[in-house]
């Protein structure tokens, strides 16, 4: 796949989306370099659709470690069970927070993020990692982002 993604005009987000993920799948597939494919896939999203931050934590010494991302700069890590992302992992399930002023515990790596979206990301039965996206939107993630970055996260898991 050449280096360029194209998107339709107008489109819904389910629109962009099923344009975009054949273009992402193609794009990490037969790429055995993690960190390469993380990038790409951060990039391939804040570009589709102009999240304030799209980024990777990883599973690493029981915790979560800043990967690949594209955005301001963020937190280097992340404990367990902790803000979003941490809870993400503890409970290996998405988490859509459309406020995060109102989710317990949330850690501010930057006062603009207002809505945010983590998908964990599974190898084997085991949270490898999290896809973690931020808006600065009140409510910008909703049910359609879920079931994409999900199918997303699904594709990327066979490519490590």
């Amino acid at each position: 796949m050449a280096e360029t993604l194209f998107l339709p005009q107008n489109a819904t987000k389910a629109e962009t989306y099923e344009a975009l993920i054949p273009q992402i799948e193609a794009l990490i597939t037969g790429e055995n370099d993690l960190y390469a494919n993380l990038a790409n896939v951060a990039a391939a999203l804040r570009e589709a659709f102009g999240f304030f931050w799209v980024g990777f934590y990883l599973v690493k010494e029981e915790q979560l470690v800043l990967g690949p991302f594209q955005g301001p700069i963020a937190c280097t890590r992340i404990n367990f069970g902790k803000g979003v992302c941490g809870t993400s992992w503890k409970e290996k399930k998405t988490q859509l927070v459309p406020d995060v002023e109102a989710f317990p515990g949330h850690i501010a790596c930057s006062s603009a993020s207002k809505s945010e979206i983590v998908v964990p990301v599974f190898k084997g039965e085991d949270v490898a990692m999290v896809l973690d996206v931020d808006s600065d939107k009140l409510a910008d993630f909703d049910e359609t982002d879920q079931k994409y970055l999900e199918e997303l996260m699904g594709i990327l898991a066979k490519t490590f």
